[in-house]
């Protein structure tokens, strides 16, 4: 909160956001403004010739001191043309003004009532203060003939009272207002935050979900394709195969790639045509290794793939893709085992363990980001993930799942 966002926190200058003529608002007065300041002064003027009307009525006034009364008065209704600018400072010169003189009472009622609208409590507190004490000053030093002092006292305190007290309430009124838009710009701005946060973690979600799709696909293709390169003199039927995983590979991450911009193009939550990748359908991927070369060994002790929870049995198919990608890259022609064990209560284990590779190779470029993505895939899923080289040399992946019962 900053004070140029509250300006009825700064204390030299007319806090009001409706009503500017203060000294950091605007020089200028609006139609509204010109409107309140002209209705003011007709009522202090009106008040004034009230005043002045009784005094003539009294015959012991002489008519030099009325002149001199209705003189002070309009001086005191002019006053009020720059209230805006000193409220605190027009209110303690009339109500000085009004303990001897009458006419000025209705230009006080009005300075009370701009104080009480554009000061804060305290300031707006003392000068109510003031004006209640001198209200008795006034009928004493010249006493109107119809009332007792009393009465006149009387009067006087309730009407600064009810001035001052409907001028906090419209300062309230106002404070309420300006907090209200202030909340109303924060809630907007917040709305815009949380919006672009929920694009950058979908476009993070998709990103992920890009690799781990991808990457299989690309690096089957990479793959069979360096070793077309490097054999030329390779078996038509061996040709014909790597030609065919080729294909297949490529229509297959075509595919995936239509999916995933599905997705984006959807407006709803949906995921493509395709049904995601379950425990269920952990063999079919097992086969499509086995189908592109490589020695592949699945021992799954769950009886029921089908009853896992959709996103525990699509984490689980990403991680072994995951390894066998990765063994597919740095051990080719080594064998891969993929072992799954649990059940409900007691979570998944899956483990992906290539030995180290027997032959030589060329590397396939890697940033490593996959396995970083399947660990957070896997505390998101509120399990564990473990990866590392082996003392063998070769390398291993070991992650938890929970299973709800």
């Amino acid at each position: 909160m900053t004070r140029t966002e509250y300006p009825w926190l700064l204390p030299s200058a007319m806090a009001d956001p409706e009503l500017p003529g203060d000294q950091g608002g605007r020089s200028r007065r609006t139609v509204r403004d010109w409107i309140v300041d002209i209705t003011a002064f007709l009522f202090a003027a009106g008040i004034g010739l009230l005043a002045a009307a009784t005094i003539e009525a009294d015959r012991t006034t002489s008519d030099g001191v009325l002149f001199v009364d209705c003189l002070i008065g309009v001086v005191a209704c002019c006053a009020l043309w720059v209230r805006r600018r000193w409220p605190v400072g027009v209110a303690v010169g009339l109500i000085l003004v009004s303990t001897v003189e009458p006419v000025a009472s209705g230009a006080l009622l009005v300075a009370l009532f701009g104080v009480a609208v554009h000061r804060p409590f305290r300031p707006a507190a003392a000068i109510g203060a003031l004006a209640l004490v001198t209200a008795p000053v006034q009928p004493y030093l010249r006493p109107d003939p119809g009332s007792s002092l009393i009465e006149s006292t009387v009067v006087g305190v309730l009407l600064s009272l009810l001035v001052l007290s409907w001028g906090m309430v419209v300062r309230s009124r106002r404070q309420l207002v300006v907090t209200l838009r202030e909340r109303a710009r924060r809630a907007e701005t917040e709305a815009g935050l949380r919006a672009e946060q929920a694009q950058r973690l979908a476009r993070e979600a998709i990103a992920r979900e890009m690799h781990d799709v991808l990457a299989h696909r690309l690096t089957l293709l990479s793959v069979h394709a360096g070793a077309l390169e490097f054999r030329p003199d390779a078996p038509p039927a061996e040709v014909a195969r790597a030609a065919g995983v080729i294909r297949d590979s490529a229509h297959e991450a075509l595919q995936d790639l239509r999916e995933i911009i599905g997705v984006l193009r959807s407006p709803g939550e949906s995921d493509g045509d395709r049904p995601q990748p379950t425990l269920a359908t952990l063999d079919e991927l097992i086969a499509e290794s086995r189908l592109a070369g490589m020695k592949v060994t699945l021992d799954s002790g769950i009886t029921d793939p089908a009853a896992a929870p959709a996103a525990t049995g699509r984490t689980v198919y990403r991680i072994a893709q995951e390894g066998l990608t990765n063994a597919r890259k740095h051990a080719p022609g080594a064998e891969v085992t993929v072992m799954v064990t649990g059940g409900p209560g007691d979570g998944l284990t899956i483990e992906v363990r290539n030995p180290a590779p027997t032959e030589p190779f060329e590397q396939v470029p890697g940033s490593g980001q996959g396995l970083i993505g399947l660990t957070e895939r896997a505390t998101l899923a509120g399990g564990h993930l473990d990866h590392g080289p082996a003392p063998d040399g070769g390398f291993g992946i070991r992650a938890w799942l929970p299973w709800s019962p």
